[in-house]
């Protein structure tokens, strides 16, 4: 409210100076931005909220997805040991038997 009312006197004192055209374009330029950037902040200000909980349930859904990932991946390598553990039990059986064949045979 305070710059409305220094603004007021200030157009009447440009105006008594007689500006050139060019000079009344560049303020009324100049204020039609200073207007449209208090609009946009203004608006910025009451949508941020909004905006902040979408950001935080994008963050959120990222995170569960990368958990999701990590948890097949340890559920992978689970399996994987497992079928190596089996693999490596299956291979020990038929080997000892050829080493206890050699050894009467021998």
């Amino acid at each position: 409210m305070e710059t409305i009312q220094e603004l007021i006197p200030l157009a009447k004192e440009v105006m008594a100076q007689k500006p050139s055209r060019k000079l009344v374009k560049l303020y009324v330029l100049g204020s039609v931005l200073a207007f449209f950037s208090v609009v946009l902040g203004l608006v910025e200000t009451v949508c941020s909220p909004f905006s902040a909980a979408s950001r935080l349930r994008d963050e959120e859904a990222a995170l569960a997805s990368l958990q999701l990932v990590r948890e097949q991946e340890a559920l992978r390598e689970q399996a994987r040991q497992a079928l190596l553990e089996k693999g490596r039990k299956q291979e020990a059986v038929p080997f000892s038997r050829a080493l206890s064949n050699r050894q009467h045979a021998s």
